[in-house]
Order: C-alpha cells, then structure tokens, then sequence
C-alpha cells in the first residue's frame, strides 16, 4: 500500500464526511447517523446555516434547523458550543454570518452577550455601528471586547511599523554635500564605483574618485515628515477604520512624525486629538451614511503647511457622493505642491474589497493608484511614501 493510498479515507470515514458537508437531508442517502460530537457539531451548524424549520436552542440530535431563536440565553449557548467544536478562526466567521444571516446584532446590546463572544476586527466594526444605540449597563464590556482587539492589533503591528519608518526616515535624512565625520563611507564608495582609476605600475590596483559624497543626516530631534490619514467611515471600510485607528495611534507615537487622523462620511472629524488611545478614536467615529470625499480631502488640504514634507494617505473604496471633477482637481494640485498621495482601497485582510473603478482609474491616470493593502503591507507603504521612491503595488489588487 503506498502513502498516498494510505491517505484515502474509507468508505465509512467518507460517508461521514459527506454527511457533514450535505446536513440532515443527506442523511437517507449517505445512510450515516451522526452521534456524539459530530451530533453536536452538525447540531451547531445547522442552527446557522440549516434550511429547516426553526428550533431555538436546539441541542443533541443530528436534524439541522434554521435560526437561533430570539433569545440570548439560546444564543449564548450556541456560541459556547461553536467555541467548544470549532476552531477560532472558523468561530469568528460562523459569529460574522450569525449577525449578518439572522439579524443578531440587537443582542449584542446585552452585556452577558458580549462576554461570550470571540473578539475580532469584525465584531469591532458591528459594535461600533451599534455604539449609539447601547445601553450605559453594555458600553463599559463593549469598550473592553474593543480594547482586547486594539491591544493584540498592536502587538502585532507596531513593532515592525516603527522599526521600517524610522530606518524610512533615516534614509530620507541623508544629504549629498555632508562633513567629513558625517560621510557614509559605505553608500558613498557603491555610488562612485563607476569611477574607478587604475593607478599605472600597481598591477591593477586603483582608486575611487568620489564625485558625489553621501552623508548621514543628523540625528532627528524635531518633526521630519507630516502623515495626514484620511479615513472614509461608511459602513463598508468598518475594518479598515479599526485598522487605521491602530496605526494612527502608533505612528503619533513616533516623534519624528506629525500625524493627523481624519474620518468622514458626508462631514469630516478630526479625531487627532484622540490618537493617544485608539479605542477612543474608534468610539469616535459613527460607520454609517453617505461619503463626500472632496470635503474630507478640502479639510486635508487645508491643514497642509509643508507640501513637500507631507504624506496623505486616503482610506476609500471611492465610492464619491460628493463633487467628483472636485475631489480630483484637489488631489492634482496636492501632488502639483509636492505632497506624497497614496490612495488605499481597503486596509484591511479582507481580500479585494468593491470600489468605484471610474474613480480609481481616474486617480491612477493622476500618478496616484489606488490599491488594497494589508495591515502587514501598510509599513512598506508608508516607508515608500516618506522616501518619495515608488510604491510596492500589489499587481493583483492594482486596478490600473
């Protein structure tokens, strides 16, 4: 028997399998009767995603059912039984579906509720959605579930985020006419190889002329670059807001930089006084309504003092309510000024978000593509932007 065949589930093991995939009504045709943990398991997962009659609550048996039923206690034990059978990535996305399928976003109102899900950037964006609407005795657990997801986002990102601007800044800092104990040595003999002169009767040996010098730039004690962040807060970019409060907030940090956070939908906030503490700023925006992105972007350019020191960054899916001829006269003359313009479609892990391709095109035939991008990409972004050099595109989500 080979290793592959080995591999091969039996009969039985397949029947089984197919009988989870196909749910109840399989389950004359595959002849498999579901027990113990895959009971429960398919139990779970046909409360969701069942297209039978309704039993809120049901537990044990194999027959799927759609819908949770109407009350937290049943809720709740459903969200402890995905969390008991399926893995955390899996939970999260049956949780998204939940809320989206059968409208249980009014229960996440109820603090016991909230305590028994599993935290992501998605429950963070229904939240603050719902956050209006939130009863005093649920805001304090639902800024908690918020700052749990705040806090691991920045573990993970602000580390690395620092460390690649902050060389970004350095290199933009070098000069070309430095003093002799600020010369790099190293940069500048690879830029002047070209000029290699072989010294006559030394058997090869020669000398490099150095016609240009390339010096470190002073140690920065004062503001190098201004980041303008100009974050579109409809109900479609919920994840990209969450994601752009967390980097807002770690690029204030640095004191090199100037950041500035703005949000908008058909009025624009300035929430940098905020920056100190990200889940402020979440709580500070309102996801939902139309987007007016010339008036987000006219506020921007208002706040612009040092063009050729400046980078802002438009978090959009483009989807303009406002004066379209507009918005792009205005993103023409910040690049004219010499302002770095990066246009993100998303920022998020979402994979390739919708967006208005006429208004991307338009930006890309701008100099300015517009293009998702990752929170693990957003660093190299952001350094590209601040050394003025080429953007690392991702050619699968350029839409040029």
């Amino acid at each position: 028997m080979t290793a592959r065949t080995a591999e091969v589930p039996a009969d039985g093991e397949r029947l089984r399998r197919w009988r989870m995939v196909l749910g109840a009504d399989s389950a004359e045709s595959t002849g498999c009767t579901l027990t113990g943990r895959d009971a429960a398991m398919d139990s779970a997962l046909g409360a969701l995603y069942g297209g039978g009659e309704k039993k809120p609550g049901s537990r044990g048996g194999s027959e799927r059912s759609a819908g949770l039923g109407a009350s937290a206690p049943s809720v709740a034990r459903w969200l402890g039984d995905i969390r008991t059978y399926f893995p955390s990535s899996v939970v999260q996305v049956m949780q998204r579906d939940a809320i989206d399928r059968l409208g249980l976003s009014a229960l996440l109102l109820e603090p016991e509720m909230l305590e028994a899900v599993e935290a992501d950037v998605h429950l963070v964006g229904t939240l603050l959605s719902l956050h209006k609407a939130m009863p005093e005795t649920t805001k304090e657990t639902a800024r908690a579930v918020v700052r749990k997801v705040v806090e691991d986002l920045e573990k993970r990102l602000a580390g690395r985020t620092r460390t690649t601007l902050t060389g970004a800044l350095d290199r933009s800092a070098r000069i070309s006419r430095p003093r002799h104990r600020d010369i790099d040595w190293d940069r500048t003999i690879r830029a002047n190889l070209k000029n290699y002169l072989t010294v006559p009767g030394t058997d090869g040996a020669g000398t490099v002329v150095p016609e240009r010098l390339i010096g470190y730039g002073r140690a920065a004690r004062s503001v190098e670059k201004d980041v303008i962040l100009c974050v579109d807060q409809s109900g479609s970019m919920a994840a990209s807001v969450v994601h752009a409060s967390v980097f807002g907030a770690v690029l204030a940090s640095m004191r090199t930089l100037a950041t500035r956070l703005v949000v908008f939908d058909t009025a624009v906030v300035d929430l940098t006084d905020q920056l100190d503490d990200p889940v402020d700023v979440l709580f500070g925006t309102q996801l939902g309504g139309g987007t007016d992105i010339n008036r987000a972007l006219a506020y921007c350019q208002s706040r612009i003092t040092r063009p050729a020191d400046t980078v802002v960054v438009l978090i959009s899916d483009l989807y303009e309510g406002g004066i379209r001829d507009e918005m792009l006269k205005r993103v023409a003359a910040m690049k004219a000024s010499g302002v770095q313009f990066v246009t993100l479609l998303a920022l998020s892990d979402e994979g390739a978000p919708a967006y208005d391709r006429e208004h991307a095109a338009a930006l890309g035939a701008l100099g300015t593509p517009a293009f998702a991008c990752t929170p693990d990409l957003f660093p190299d972004i952001m350094a590209a932007a601040i050394e003025k050099r080429p953007l690392p595109v991702p050619d699968r989500e350029n839409p040029r």
